[in-house]
């Protein structure tokens, strides 16, 4: 068995922060929920007196109606005793002003979402010149995912630790592949890689193995492992690990952009359908090795005399989920491509987890984990931080990478000398870029990162792993 795990019970939750978010949209609203669930004393700030009621009322925090860039507005929100503000409106412009506003009255941490690409290029600048915690891009982090997926398009979901040496990829095992009955202990002798299964899901219950635990055809699982290995494991397993060499996508949209230009940056082809003309030429000037076509996206004439049939991937960007979930759905029946879906609401979600969507990608979820990870990283103790954050099936498991910076009780011990909380998983120990499976003779040391897998929510600092 790879990796560690132990047993034991939890430790009381450290004081919450005083956090207020201006902006009640879609991030806005699922940063609430998370946030508030986390023990944080919240406040929202709108202008729409009915979104702000709704969201006060369900989540029971305080609201106030007005325009968060207002100094008189910041300061009946109590901006001079806030922790930190989070601006998330609809105008990087004010968002932007909110936080310098902010930084100007009270002596607190500001994170803005900036997604229009001018600004975006200028992120670093913006944040050192204005003294910001934190700019964080929706579309673009949307599509950096999109592109990791297209990258391995075997896989459901790649996500990056360590700075891209690790990576925890999820695919589901196929009927008659040689994972299907085998015991996770017997995993190296028989697949000869070192990777570590971390996760695995089976009829919409959630287990964290241990080395007992049989794989069955139909389980989701996720694996991690140094990003060399991870794809010689899927190699030997029988998976397809080289990239696309094509793409569709419909939307001509902010993440549409980002993401024709991460693949183009790499060889692969695109192909842009947009309704808008203007947008087009904008496009065509943007990204003048792509194929940008003007049209509707949603026209099962055009995608067919496009080459849907025969295209590798295709990825729906729309602005509208039920379109994106229509053309997924209409690609499956005629095509072998790699489908990604980006949703954006998440309403319905049992009904969406039981459609045949290929991956599946939030932009508010990308978003809200960025700010999580930095909230939580504020409320640990100088020995370590949260370097990385990622829900897992569907946030019921976390995957956390911390940073070590001194020394405590949990480093220069074995592992198997540490007591551990019960459904945790130790999954590997970055020293200096080499990634290390670890087994129960090793041990943490100042300066390593360590990636922790849990069903436990919450964690600010690596000491949480002990009962």
């Amino acid at each position: 068995m790879f990796g560690f795990m132990n047993s034991g019970k939890s430790k009381p939750v450290k004081k919450g922060l005083k956090i207020i978010i201006v902006g009640c949209g879609k991030v806005g609203t699922t940063l609430v929920e998370q946030l508030s669930k986390e023990g944080h004393d919240i406040i929202i700030i709108d202008k729409n007196a009915k979104k702000v009621q709704e969201i006060a009322n369900m989540y029971d925090i305080m609201g106030i109606v007005g325009n968060g860039a207002s100094y008189s507005v910041q300061m009946d929100a109590g901006i001079e005793e806030t922790d930190l503000i989070i601006s998330v409106t609809e105008s990087d412009e004010l968002n932007l002003l909110c936080c310098t506003v902010a930084k100007q009255v009270g002596d607190c941490a500001a994170i803005a979402r900036v997604r229009t690409p001018d600004y975006s290029k200028e992120a670093g600048y913006l944040r050192e010149k204005l003294g910001l915690a934190m700019i964080i891009n929706p579309e673009l982090e949307a599509a950096r995912e999109a592109a990791r997926i297209l990258f391995l398009p075997s896989a459901l979901e790649v996500n990056s630790f360590a700075h891209g040496q690790a990576e925890l990829i999820k695919f589901v095992i196929p009927e008659g592949n040689i994972l299907d009955g085998i015991e996770i202990a017997e995993l190296r002798a028989k697949i000869h890689t070192n990777i570590l299964v971390c996760g695995v899901e089976r009829d919409g219950e959630v287990y964290i193995p241990g080395g007992d635990f049989i794989l069955q055809r139909g389980d989701v699982i996720s694996v991690v492992a140094s990003r060399k290995l991870a794809r010689e494991f899927l190699s030997h397993i029988g998976f397809e690990t080289k990239q696309v060499k094509n793409t569709m996508i419909i939307g001509g949209g902010k993440a549409a952009y980002y993401l024709a230009k991460n693949l183009l940056d790499v060889g692969i082809d695109v192909k842009i359908i947009e309704n808008n003309k203007e947008r087009c030429e904008e496009l065509s000037v943007l990204l003048p090795k792509a194929i940008i076509i003007n049209g509707d996206g949603t026209d099962q004439e055009l995608l067919k005399e496009e080459g849907l049939s025969y295209v590798e991937s295709f990825v729906p960007l729309t602005g509208i989920d039920e379109e994106n979930i229509l053309l997924t759905l209409h690609t499956r029946q005629v095509s072998k491509a790699k489908v990604i879906t980006k949703i954006n609401r998440i309403n319905f979600k049992d009904v969406i987890a039981k459609l045949d969507l290929g991956s599946v990608i939030y932009p508010r979820y990308i978003t809200s984990e960025a700010i999580i990870a930095y909230v939580r990283a504020r409320r640990a103790s100088l020995d370590s931080n949260i370097e990385t954050l990622y829900h897992m099936f569907d946030h019921r498991v976390e995957a956390i990478e911390f940073r070590v910076y001194e020394e405590s009780e949990i480093t220069n011990i074995p592992l198997k000398d540490l007591a551990l909380k019960k459904d945790l998983l130790l999954c590997f120990i970055n020293r200096n870029g080499k990634i290390i499976l670890p087994n129960g003779q090793d041990s943490i040391q100042v300066g390593d990162t360590v990636m922790v897998v849990t069903t436990h929510t919450g964690f600010n600092d690596l000491k949480d792993i002990l009962a």
